[in-house]
């Protein structure tokens, strides 16, 4: 069985989808799928044409992106949701309630992977058992501004700043992907 991961953002054509692809390209090994969508999107849309050139590093192609809105089937169909920011986290739990524990920033996140401890046994549901592990891992993380769980919109701004906002996901999925493959 695969689980997936959705990746949230306001209007899934930057953040979420350069997301999107990273963590593809940085999960590919593991039994989990990955997505995105935006709180705020329009269904249809093209990546962002930065966030496109960000994606093609990758590997893959993402002429082939469209966005869409979160719904609340996507967030009860996904094991692991993983937002840009406290606002966009807010929106997903108040269309799904019931994924409270599911939902995330994506660098909150990372935060807790980075200080989970991998399952003492395989599970055969390494997402399942990497969430578990997250949260055992709540009562140690030390706490931070909250403007420092949001990832920083680069809309508006140049290519180098889509591609440090890239290298922050990456940062971020890193951890993620370790903690995964040390409960697969």
């Amino acid at each position: 069985m695969t689980d997936r991961i959705l990746f949230v953002c306001h209007a899934n054509l930057c953040r979420s989808p350069m997301a999107e692809f990273v963590a593809t390209d940085l999960l590919a090994k593991l039994p989990v799928t990955v997505a995105s969508a935006g709180t705020h999107a329009v269904d249809g849309h093209p990546m962002h044409p930065y966030a496109a050139e960000v994606a093609t590093g990758t590997g893959r192609d993402p002429e082939t992106f469209r966005s869409r809105r979160v719904t609340a089937d996507l967030l009860r169909d996904a094991a692991l949701v993983l937002t840009a920011t406290r606002g966009q986290r807010s929106t997903c739990v108040g269309l799904a309630p019931a994924a409270l524990h599911r939902v995330f920033t994506l660098r909150q996140f990372a935060r807790l992977a980075e200080l989970a401890s991998g399952p003492q046994a395989a599970t055969g549901a390494p997402l399942t058992a990497a969430l578990r592990a997250a949260a055992l891992a709540r009562g140690r993380l030390q706490p931070t501004a909250p403007a420092d769980d949001d990832l920083t919109d680069p809309i508006g701004n140049g290519l180098a700043e889509f591609r440090e906002c890239a290298r922050e996901i990456e940062r971020c999925v890193l951890p993620v992907a370790a903690l995964i493959e040390a409960a697969g």
